[in-house]
Formats: C-alpha cells, sequence, structure tokens
C-alpha cells in the first residue's frame, strides 16, 4: 500500500491550489488580479451540458 502512495501522491485541493497561486503573487497589482481570477472561478471544476 505504501508503494501507491508513494507513485501516486495525494492530489492537490482546489484550495490548496488556490492559495499556492495567490502565493506566487510578486506584486500587489498581481495579487490583486490573481484573487479575481481566482473569484471567477479559475480552479473550479468546469461541468458541461448535453443539450442534444
Amino acid at each position: 500500500m505504501r508503494l501507491f502512495q508513494f507513485l501516486l501522491p495525494r492530489r492537490e485541493t482546489r484550495r490548496e491550489a488556490e492559495i499556492a497561486y495567490l502565493n506566487a503573487a510578486v506584486s500587489l497589482y498581481d495579487l490583486e488580479r490573481r484573487e479575481r481570477e481566482v473569484e471567477q472561478g479559475l480552479f473550479r471544476q468546469k461541468t458541461y451540458l448535453n443539450f442534444t
């Protein structure tokens, strides 16, 4: 079991990905832009509806 845990590490959660993205900002302007992108759903799962 540990072999699989080593080979297949835990997937990063959406919240962790958002925080890492925000922490990578290099300026206040960059941080504000990134916050807007996150609020608009940059890391949300895309859902596709089939209306056929």
